[in-house]
């Protein structure tokens, strides 16, 4: 009941702000100018958020090290950003995954605002040396460690709480010398929506016709299942995420029958159960918890009907640019295979139920004639009311209810 009234709760306030339309995320708004929020300065040994830093709602797992001579070394950028100082000057603490680098830039400027003539200092950034704990983010240049260039301690909770404001994903007040920070992987689902689809991935049309999944305008009609788990035609609203350059893993799920789904580890899936009656026959899972034998809901000629075909073999892609499409229904057929729009938490209906507002606002703009048919979709990054579920679900629900986001070992 505690999660189900805080949902209530938020999605109500939501409600009266959904809008579909890309001119509607976070602006200046109207009224008064804000005043500068307050900071609070983190106390010595707290962490924000208050989770294990490996885990979904912080930096999320460790994926491993990274050397100059192994192929992640890449992922690595150098961050020659003036305004940073480099405690070692061996230029390893200035590599980083591009969203560290980010993340500490817009750090660094928080730093010379708060306090004149102090800059940022890092003490460690990725570690080549083996000088940190077993699985540290620091060998994977996703975490560093940093203190005012002045060394003032009594600064060190307030840079504690500019960096939880400059969007580090996790940050540690843990020691009397440093705070520590980290983020999630540049690959990990859980910087985006969750669950995408890659641009080049087809979705069948309500005339029979295919589309392009980074070609849809809001008021396509797609084909989708309805409550009791058949067939119908429904609206595409809009992208939940949309990313048209970012190269990602896909899982690829490949049929019996030739056919061949690709979508991200934490996008759900509907397979077939036991169940006699159509809809409870179909379990929506996550795509990396999908094995081969389990059978999935496949669109044959004519397109009347959805047929269980069982799942040949599983294996990963890498693919350029991610579609996360949202559609009246919840559902989709993508590459001929039935699939959710939904990802990161494994119930649908919850999920769908959560997106109540953004359907009602559409269906409302559509009896307003206030959304054109055809119109370009938002431009490319997480739809603001997609990321406020996404905060939410982090809120409301413990991490073992929400997609690990780790790639596990696919079928071959």
């Amino acid at each position: 009941m505690l999660v189900l009234s805080r949902m209530l709760l938020v999605v109500l306030v939501c409600l009266g702000l959904a809008s579909p339309g890309a001119g509607c995320g976070p602006g200046r708004g109207y009224g008064r100018r804000r005043h500068p929020k307050k900071l609070t300065p983190l106390a010595y040994k707290l962490f924000i958020p208050n989770v294990a830093e490996k885990t979904l709602g912080a930096s999320g797992r460790y994926e491993g090290k990274i050397t100059r001579s192994s192929e992640r070394f890449k992922e690595l950028t150098p961050n020659y950003n003036t305004d940073i100082i480099d405690e070692e000057n061996t230029g390893a603490d200035r590599l980083m995954t591009q969203r560290c680098k980010d993340k500490l830039n817009s750090l660094a400027i928080s730093v010379m605002n708060q306090w004149p003539g102090v800059k940022l200092r890092v003490t460690e950034g990725w570690d080549e040396d083996g000088h940190h704990f077993e699985e540290s983010l620091h060998y994977e240049g996703r975490a560093v460690d940093i203190t005012t260039s002045d060394r003032d301690k009594s600064k060190y909770g307030t840079l504690s709480r500019l960096a939880v404001e400059a969007g580090f994903d996790w940050v540690y007040y843990e020691s009397k010398a440093h705070i520590h920070c980290s983020v999630k992987a540049e690959n990990s689902v859980a910087a985006k929506s969750g669950g995408c689809f890659p641009g080049l991935a087809s979705v069948s049309l309500a005339d029979g016709g295919q589309k392009y999944v980074r070609d849809l305008t809001p008021g396509d009609s797609v084909l989708a299942v309805d409550d009791q788990g058949t067939l119908t035609v429904t609206d595409f609203i809009m992208f939940l995420d949309k990313d048209s350059a970012t190269t990602r893993l896909f899982y690829v799920i490949e049929t019996e029958t030739g056919e061949r789904l690709t979508l991200t580890a934490a996008h759900l899936l509907f397979v077939a159960s036991n169940a006699t009656d159509a809809r409870s026959q179909m379990t929506a899972m996550f795509a990396s918890a999908v094995t081969a034998g389990q059978k999935v809901f496949v669109l044959h000629e004519p397109h009347d009907v959805l047929t269980p075909v069982t799942i040949k073999r599983i294996y990963r892609q890498e693919h350029e640019g991610s579609f996360a499409p949202l559609t009246a229904h919840g559902s989709l057929v993508v590459d001929h295979v039935l699939a959710s729009c939904y990802a990161v938490v494994e119930d649908q209906q919850l999920a769908h139920w959560a997106f109540a507002p953004v359907r009602f606002s559409y269906w409302l703009s559509g009896l307003l004639h206030l959304h054109v048919k055809g119109a370009a979709a938002h431009a490319d990054g997480v739809h603001w009311y997609s990321d406020v579920m996404y905060r939410l679900g982090r809120w409301v629900l413990n991490e073992h209810a929400m997609h690990p986001l780790g790639v596990s070992r696919p079928s071959s």
